[in-house]
């Protein structure tokens, strides 16, 4: 079937033709759902009695009215309100959360009704539902699972990248099926009303007692233990504040931070007869927070409505355009079809539409802030401004496949037996000046996206990969930092300026381990990359050398210092050249390059934050980490009580610690870290960018897994823009250009996109992994591996598959029991499980899962694209 792309109309995103009629009768389009409309007012408690009573002509609102945005102004003053990013739990997509302001449990918001029409990661304001509404938690702390964890938590700061793990996952009251069945795309195929109940119910279920909510189970009820019940009480009223999970309502949205764009299918409408069959389909959303919509059929392809069938497992893409107050489905527009779903190349572009990533080519106006005389020289006028260390020995240490080298290192000994340390960037700041077109496109993507088969880069390929990129044996520009430092890491003296540099070999962190390994071999050239006729082999090796042990002696200082870091696992792919599907994978392994590297990249960005701070106490862009959320500590803390872990959580150096006493000298001691490191990173906030002028308290600058005072990102201009800016305030602290254009306010802002961007371009890596390993697991699965036990719940549990460290649920319903039994012993989760003999004279075989349990699991491809699953063995009797 040929792509049926060229058939679809592309129209400005507005009402689908010949919708309009359909919502409500009239034109409603100052309700529509954008930010800074007029809205009407929230109608009192007697409206709400009388909502489901349609008024002549109109139809029954299912959702409230938004505040206006005065009396949102005046109930955030009061504290009527509450404002926070709304996260929806995407493996239950009727249970949201915002954080609670004063760090404690998060607030619940319960149902589409009570979400109001807003999407994951939109800034939301809410108002307490009544007490007698609140939720409640079970006393024996069994629910570990009334908070869901941000997608990906951990500040790269702490970790190498980490792999997307699977998130807490809604509340263990209740059942552990797969909700997504519950609210099936065969929904729309019933028409209108069957959902007006659902939602109906759901109105309802605003004050359901959760009592009533265990009732409704079926699967695995009968082996419920009594630690599992609820408080006995069931009325929140009487309850105290510990037992009970504050829940809200969204009255208003402050800022949409969801794209709005979601990829999924199209079907026809179930009822032939209705009107709205011959003008609409319904999209439906492979994301299930993502609400379906209505979409025209003028926009679809023109053979869907004969032959629907052909596009049953055709991607597009659909821009969620309005949500009406009547309506239970969104109105969309078809924006383009992508390919079959399944397929790297279609999904690839649905995630980064869903994210909101710019992977436009560059605008010619952009293009034409670059030099357009090439080959590209360095003028004399600007090589006299420069400290030029053309000849000294510089070299770079990057991944083997990296193309973008923004970062160099330089180490010379001293006559007096210290050591020259340099760390050498790209001057980017040199091309990409302040408000050029360049510049606002390189602002607005705030960073460069990786994919695991490509980039998508903050600056067009000619700075990336040329101009900017410090490739070997070429003259670059730079910004240095240099220190004299003592072999035991000491710094005596402090350098910045900006420099001219000519690299004399780009090394890989390969490379550079093999040296670090083997410090008396005489490498032959084949081994090496190409190296500078300026320059020696054995030169460069020794320089590597000298670093390594001063990282070393500087690494050991952070931690006695009370740093923390958390290491994640990591998977890589080995891709096919011709296809580009994965051929293997396996977990990247994090080395003594890797840390050498790290360990001056960190010293430099943190001598950088320090003179910005000091030059421009209002205008500094650095980087804040916020402690961990007190709620999700305490409550790991009282876990690591329950399965007799003894953690130091007073400081992120304790923890450090902790984390790095081994537990117990087996080979799986470091499986059981990393089932640890997981459970830790779940606490942790995002690492923040922000102005100093808009924090007026110092202590908040501080970066909680470093453990120093200030920190920033100064070392990779090529694919952060926060580090442009960082560039900007060095160079006009050095009095070199004059000072920053930006005010405080405007900085704050975008520090506030840069976190945004960098949050999306973390999820679209995990997203790329994880698509990735589900293609790699179809094409050359069943993969075994033995996985350890992370979590426990009363009818499934959570496994870390340690082959390639991801996470998977298994559900005890999907197993060949005979029972299965949840059980606290002590305060210890435990689920004995019975398994049905495999032949008739044979006994059953008992397995007992609690956490650090090692089981063998087997990944298997679920015929639906992209989607796998975990098969736990069976134990040998």
């Amino acid at each position: 079937m040929s792509n049926s792309d060229s058939r679809i109309n592309p129209r400005q995103p507005g009402t689908p033709r010949g919708i309009k009629a359909e919502f409500g009768g009239q034109d409603n389009t100052s309700e529509f759902l954008f930010a800074g409309g007029s809205y009407g007012a929230v109608p009192t408690s007697a409206d709400r009695k009388n909502r489901n009573k349609p008024a002549r002509g109109r139809k029954k609102s299912i959702f409230e009215a938004y505040m206006s945005k005065e009396d949102v102004s005046a109930g955030l003053k009061r504290r009527e309100l509450i404002q926070g990013p709304l996260r929806i739990n995407p493996k239950k997509y009727h249970e949201a959360f915002i954080p609670s302001p004063d760090g404690t449990r998060d607030i619940f918001i319960d149902g589409v009704v009570a979400r109001n029409r807003a999407l994951n990661g939109d800034v939301v304001v809410v108002r307490l539902l009544p007490r007698e509404q609140w939720k409640v938690i079970k006393p024996d702390g069994s629910d570990k699972e009334t908070e869901a964890t941000h997608e990906s938590d951990v500040p790269e700061d702490m970790l190498g990248t980490c792999v997307p793990r699977e998130m807490a996952k809604g509340d263990a009251e209740s059942p552990d099926v797969i909700i997504e069945a519950q609210f099936d795309d065969n929904d729309a195929e019933h028409g209108q009303d069957h959902l007006q109940d659902m939602l109906a119910d759901e109105v309802k279920k605003l004050s359901l007692d959760p009592g009533e909510k265990v009732k409704a189970v079926g699967i695995g009820a009968a082996h419920r233990t009594k630690q599992d019940e609820v408080p006995k009480v069931n009325d929140p009223r009487l309850l105290p504040d510990k037992f009970l999970q504050r829940t809200a309502k969204v009255v208003y949205i402050l800022e949409k931070k969801h794209s709005r764009a979601a990829t999924g299918f199209i079907k026809l409408l179930a009822d032939k007869n209705s009107e709205l069959f011959r003008k609409c389909a319904m999209f439906s959303p492979v994301d299930h927070r993502v609400p379906r919509a209505y979409v025209s059929l003028a926009d679809c392809p023109s053979d869907f409505v004969a032959r629907p069938e052909d596009y049953s497992n055709m991607l597009f893409i659909c821009r969620i355009v309005d949500w009406k107050e009547d309506s239970n489905f969104a109105t969309g527009q078809l924006a383009k079809s992508l390919g079959q779903a399944g397929e790297i190349e279609p999904e690839t572009e649905g995630i980064l539409t869903e994210y909101g990533v710019d992977f436009s080519d560059f605008t010619p106006d952009a293009l034409e802030c670059l030099p357009q005389s090439l080959p590209w020289v360095i003028s004399p006028e600007e090589m006299a401004k420069r400290r030029d260390l053309r000849k000294e020995c510089i070299f770079t240490i990057d991944p083997s496949t990296a193309k973008d080298l923004d970062d160099a290192l330089s180490c010379k000994q001293l006559p007096d037996g210290n050591f020259e340390v340099g760390v050498h960037i790209a001057d980017v700041s040199y091309f990409v000046l302040e408000e050029t077109a360049l510049d606002r496109v390189a602002s607005e993507r705030a960073t460069s996206v990786y994919l695991v088969q490509k980039v998508i880069p903050m600056l067009p390929k000619l700075l990336c990969e040329e101009l900017c990129s410090l490739n070997p044996m070429r003259d670059r520009l730079t910004f240095s930092v240099m220190w004299k430092v003592t072999p035991e890491g000491k710094i005596l003296d402090e350098w910045f300026g900006r420099t001219v540099i000519c690299s004399c070999a780009k090394l890989s962190y390969d490379h550079a381990q093999s040296m670090i390994e083997n410090p008396g071999k005489v490498f032959s050239p084949e081994e090496l990359p190409p190296v500078s006729p300026q320059h020696s082999v054995a030169e460069i090796q020794q320089a590597v050398l000298n670093l390594h042990r001063i990282a070393q002696h500087l690494r050991k200082q952070r931690f006695i210092d009370g740093a923390l870091r958390l290491d994640q696992l990591k998977l890589s792919f080995t891709l096919d050249q011709e296809s580009g599907m994965p051929q293997g994978c396996y977990i990247y392994q994090y080395r003594d390059s890797n840390k050498l590297v790290e360990e001056f990249m960190l010293l430099a960005n943190m001598a950088v934050a320090h003179r910005i701070y000091r030059s421009f106490p209002e205008q500094a862009l650095l980087r804040r980490h916020p402690p961990p959320q007190s709620k999700l500590l305490k409550d790991l803390m009282e876990f690591c009580h329950q399965v007799g872990l003894d953690i130091d959580f007073s400081s992120a150096g304790s923890l450090h610690k902790s984390l790095n006493e081994t537990f117990g000298a087996d080979k799986y001691s470091e499986a059981r870290k990393e089932v640890l490191t997981n459970m830790f990173s779940r606490p942790m906030q995002m690492a923040l960018y922000f102005c100093t002028g808009v924090l007026e308290d110092e202590t908040l600058f501080r970066h909680y897994a470093l453990n120093v005072p200030f920190y920033t990102h100064f070392t990779s201009p090529i694919r952060r823009y926060a580090d442009v800016i960082v560039h900007r305030l060095l160079c006009a602290s050095l009095g070199i250009t004059s000072p920053i254009k930006m005010e405080k306010e405007a900085i704050q802002r975008q520090a506030e996109h840069c976190n945004d961007r960098k949050m999306a371009s973390k999820r679209v890596q995990e997203l790329s992994t994880d698509l990735f390993f589900a293609v790699f697991v179809r094409e050359c699965g069943p993969l075994e591996s033995e996985a350890m036990v992370m979590g426990v719940l009363n009818e499934a549990f959570d496994v870390l598959v340690l082959k390639f460290g991801v996470q998977k649920r298994i559900y005890c319903n999907a197993l060949p029991l005979l029972g299965f039994h949840f059980q606290k012993v002590g305060k210890k989760p435990v689920l004995a499980l019975m398994w049905e003999p495999e032949r008739p004279e044979q006994e059953s075989v008992s397995q007992e899962i609690t956490i650090f349990t090692l089981v063998e699991v087997v990944l298997k491809s679920d015929g639906v694209p992209l989607k796998y699953s975990a098969v736990l063995k069976r134990p040998s009797s």
